[in-house]
């Protein structure tokens, strides 16, 4: 992919562009250079990558209606983790303080899920769902303090 980066720097001179592995973003306050953009990269990815664009993952949209990156929808001013994202974490995460609470899952292994989660909302505005996580973690402290 070290070939696309050098393309869409030197070859289209794009100023704001990210990429992390398979996905990116270029950013531009045009919309019509967007789209100028985005058809050069699809065909320098076919010819040279030997890859395409999937269909339903481009999108051109205005910066302050968020942009779905990585996990997370990134405004001007902050980002959140997306919505879909979130449900699922915290779907896992309730299932380790049950496994927990069963007694098929260590302390040590509920406790690096819980951080590992609370890491990633830490980088996004999100106060009530580091409050949900650390009402579980209370959750589990009382039961210990029960045994």
């Amino acid at each position: 992919m070290n070939e696309l980066d050098q393309f869409v720097k030197q070859g289209l001179k794009v100023k704001y562009y990210y990429r992390y592995t398979d996905d990116f973003i270029m950013l531009s306050t045009s919309r019509e250079e967007l789209v100028k953009q985005k058809e050069r990269v699809d065909l320098f990815l076919r010819e040279n990558l030997k890859l395409n664009l999937h269909p339903r993952k481009v999108t051109i949209r205005k910066y302050s209606q968020g942009i779905d990156f990585l996990g997370y929808v990134l405004f001007p001013y902050h980002q959140i983790v997306r919505t879909r994202t979130k449900r699922r974490m915290l779907k896992k995460l309730r299932e380790k303080v049950e496994e927990y609470e069963l007694g098929t899952t260590e302390k040590d292994s509920l406790l690096t899920s819980m951080d590992s989660y609370l890491g990633v909302f830490k980088h996004a505005s999100s106060f009530k769902v580091k409050k949900k996580i650390r009402g579980l973690l209370r959750r589990v402290d009382e039961k210990l303090m029960a045994e």
